[in-house]
């Protein structure tokens, strides 16, 4: 979903919001998942499920495919998303109606 639609669906919900209102929350929310992630704080939302930041290892043993010469990639990290339960019960829903 772009962010375009989901602002157009979230002022079809709440039509008292104007559209500066509504990118507003939605600009505030994502800065404030992406300033908890930054900290190295992992971000949780009930419902949803979890981001978080995963290091991963250095690697002195990697190669480029291209010309099959051994590169060194150095420790990086990464966000992940870790769904919730509930989250995972209304996919697995939508792909069963999909598929009937």
């Amino acid at each position: 979903m772009s962010r375009r639609k989901l602002i157009k669906q979230l002022k079809e919900k709440n039509s008292h919001l104007n559209q500066s209102e509504i990118e507003a929350v939605i600009n505030i929310f994502s800065e404030s998942i992406s300033k908890a992630l930054n900290n190295g704080n992992s971000v949780e939302i009930r419902g949803l499920g979890r981001f978080f930041i995963k290091k991963l290892k250095e690697n002195f043993y990697a190669r480029n495919p291209a010309t099959n010469e051994l590169i060194y990639k150095p420790e990086r990290a990464k966000v992940r998303f870790r769904p919730a339960k509930k989250l995972k019960q209304i996919i697995k829903k939508l792909k069963n109606l999909k598929y009937l």
